[in-house]
């Protein structure tokens, strides 16, 4: 039997970098074949959670296979049809809105796009201070379109941030099983 292979794509919300790589973990070890892939600020900036080198060497440990990071690189995605699913783990504000209105600039929304065209399932993770502000229509838009699926979410921080949402990155394997099976996930607001 084939693996389900899967891209794991990471945008910047480098605060959650310590709840997704687990996740990634957890599915190499279920069997899947994880394909990852940052977008280049991910790929290049070293912030206070952490040096982008230390990531990306994570990274290709955990998947045995080097990061994408370029346009270029995620390509091929869609004509070579090489993923059965896609992740976006964490999703930022910024490339909800770039998903959301055809812009495609980043590593992450080129694989995206390439992905779509085959008409199979990209999940996302939101991690976003604006989700219940600026990014909420974003998030709207998305959940009309097809093949898209969304990792449940929820407020962080409603006292300190109030219009802040973050995936339960937990669940990315739940929400990835059901969209394998063109299946969103319930509840989708935790």
């Amino acid at each position: 039997m084939d693996q389900t292979k899967v891209g794991f794509a990471l945008c910047g919300s480098f605060c959650t970098f310590s709840q997704v790589l687990p996740q990634m973990q957890r599915l190499v070890d279920l069997g899947y074949d994880v394909y990852p892939i940052m977008s280049g600020f991910a790929y290049s900036t070293d912030t206070r959670f952490g040096k982008a080198k230390d990531f990306v060497d994570e990274i290709e440990k955990i998947c045995g296979k080097k990061v994408m990071s370029t346009i270029t690189e995620v390509e091929p995605i869609g004509p070579k049809a090489m993923l059965d699913a896609l992740v976006i783990a964490p999703c930022t504000g910024n490339t909800l809105g770039k998903l959301a209105n055809g812009i495609t600039d980043s590593s992450v929304t080129m694989a995206c796009k390439a992905h779509l065209r085959n008409a199979r399932p990209t999940i996302i993770a939101i991690s976003t201070n604006d989700g219940l502000s600026a990014s909420a229509r974003n998030i709207g838009q998305l959940l009309n379109v097809r093949n898209i699926y969304f990792v449940p979410y929820r407020q962080d921080d409603y006292t300190k941030k109030a219009t802040s949402l973050v995936a339960d990155f937990h669940l990315i394997e739940q929400t990835l099983e059901f969209a394998l099976k063109n299946v969103q996930i319930q509840p989708l607001i935790k």
